[in-house]
């Protein structure tokens, strides 16, 4: 027995205009989504990596001696002192100019040149950073060393206040993750839908073609090539999207040069996985789309 190949009128099983129903606009909203929420999510981790490695073996010793010149002595004999220890990676005492500069910024003065500013009596502040990963063991020898060189000094590691801060955003780019997964699946669903929604509106036309020989394989193939079609075109849709908002954001986002939101970028492989996700969509969707038609034809006849 012959089995006839299937009419090539086949696009007429379902609509044959671009961008005709719903699928595509809805799977262009939850592409441009989940591109933005993996960005999101890479730029985020990539800044929580980057202030932890930053703060891990960081302190600030801050020497608050009433007098002047005991206190830039007390500051210059400890910068000394600690840059001779073998813990010390390094040491460097933070310039009164720059510490000015700092606070001008909270007092409305750009250079820090302030009168109010100046009568200030600032504390004199030296940064140390330490050698490998035996940080309380160092920070004990800190401490005796601080006291022989700067008595009543305080030493502030910057892993206390701005730990939680790399916690946080750590946190948010796990929640960002997460996104990208619930949209993923969420667009695993649509597609479920719309094959399925096909499948309903045309059963006449299944059951006919199912009547003169037809295989389930090739009537899948007839849907899934319309149903890939419309898909990869809302993809296309979301991911244009997407790229425009992200290089507004990045313009925008190059004037920021300091702060903890310096510290965020996306990176070569940031990059790599934005522009993978589109296609790993098109395959997806394909994939659904003949797994669910496959499943269904089986339950009509």
């Amino acid at each position: 027995m012959i089995i006839p190949r299937v009419p090539v009128q086949h696009r007429r099983l379902l609509p044959d205009r671009r961008l005709s129903g719903p699928t595509p606009w809805v799977i262009a909203i939850l592409m441009m989504l989940t591109l933005l929420a993996a960005a999101a999510g890479v730029g985020l981790a990539r800044s929580a990596n980057a202030i932890g490695s930053a703060i891990a073996g960081r302190v600030t010793v801050q020497i608050v001696t009433a007098n002047p010149v005991t206190r830039a002595e007390q500051a210059a004999a400890l910068r000394r002192a600690a840059a001779a220890q073998p813990f010390v990676l390094s040491a460097r005492a933070v310039d009164r100019e720059e510490l000015q500069a700092t606070l001008g910024q909270w007092f409305g003065s750009a250079d820090g040149d302030d009168p109010v500013l100046n009568s200030l009596p600032l504390p004199a502040l030296v940064d140390i950073d330490f050698v490998g990963e035996n940080r309380s063991r160092h920070m004990q020898e800190l401490r005796a060393l601080v006291a022989a060189e700067a008595p009543g000094a305080r030493i502030i590691p910057h892993a206390e206040w701005l730990g939680p801060v790399a916690q946080l955003i750590g946190s948010l780019a796990w929640i960002a993750g997460a996104l990208v997964i619930l949209m993923t699946l969420a667009s695993a669903a649509v597609v479920i839908m719309t094959a399925r929604a096909a499948l309903g509106t045309h059963f006449a036309t299944i059951e006919m073609l199912h009547l003169i020989g037809a295989t389930d394989r090739q009537i899948t193939r007839l849907f899934q090539r319309r149903i890939a079609i419309d898909t990869a075109y809302g993809i296309a849709l979301g991911t244009a999207v997407a790229a425009a908002l992200l290089l507004l954001i990045g313009w925008q986002w190059a004037g920021v040069t300091s702060g903890l939101a310096a510290t965020a970028s996306l990176g070569p492989g940031g990059w790599a996985l934005l522009l993978a996700l589109p296609l790993l969509a098109i395959a997806l969707a394909a994939l659904t789309a003949r797994q669910t038609l496959l499943a269904a034809l089986k339950k009509i006849l």
